[in-house]
């Protein structure tokens, strides 16, 4: 899966070099190619992130910089950027949030909820709807939870999926991109 992942961008960015050097191409569609390639590369760059960042947490040699984070900001930024990266509208995901700050490292906080966004896009069919809902809880606690009109996963599924580069299903038969 993770080998896929990385190839895949590299074997798409060597495609549209090769046109873009053998062959005249319209001038419009020479500037997409570039845009494809710029989000080849911020998918390559994101997934050597992730890997090297799974890398440090697991030898337990992360560097964590506990601070305070607005978590509205926080969520709101995780919603602006898997929008952006998908391509639909900013309200595919309805943040409903509260002003709230807490402390925590903003790096693995923005690692969890967007993955959880992105997921619940990805997998939402055609027409995804996500809600991000943050509730307040007694004793300076706050939960935030994720929705979607996704399948779901299996119940008996739910405990595998928090391995190290899982994905349900079968890796020759997958239709989305991801690591797991």
């Amino acid at each position: 899966s993770v080998t896929h992942e990385l190839k895949s961008p590299i074997a798409s960015m060597k495609l549209y070099l090769q046109t873009l050097t053998r062959r005249q191409v319209p001038r419009e569609q020479e500037s997409d190619f570039y845009q494809y390639m710029l989000e080849d590369v911020e998918r390559l760059d994101q997934l050597i992130n992730h890997m090297l960042e799974v890398g440090r947490v697991e030898r337990g040699t992360a560097q964590r910089e506990i601070r305070e984070v607005d978590l509205g900001e926080l969520l709101t930024h995780c919603a602006e950027t898997v929008c952006l990266r998908y391509r639909v509208p900013i309200d595919t995901i309805d943040l409903q949030l509260s002003p709230c700050l807490i402390n925590g490292s903003k790096v693995d906080l923005e690692m969890v909820f967007r993955n959880l966004m992105d997921n619940a896009v990805k997998y939402g069919g055609q027409d995804p709807k996500v809600t991000v809902k943050m509730e307040m809880l007694p004793g300076d606690r706050v939960a935030v939870m994720v929705s979607d009109n996704g399948p779901g996963i299996p119940k008996a599924m739910r405990r595998k999926i928090f391995g190290r580069f899982v994905r349900l299903g079968m890796e020759l038969e997958r239709e989305k991109l991801g690591t797991g």
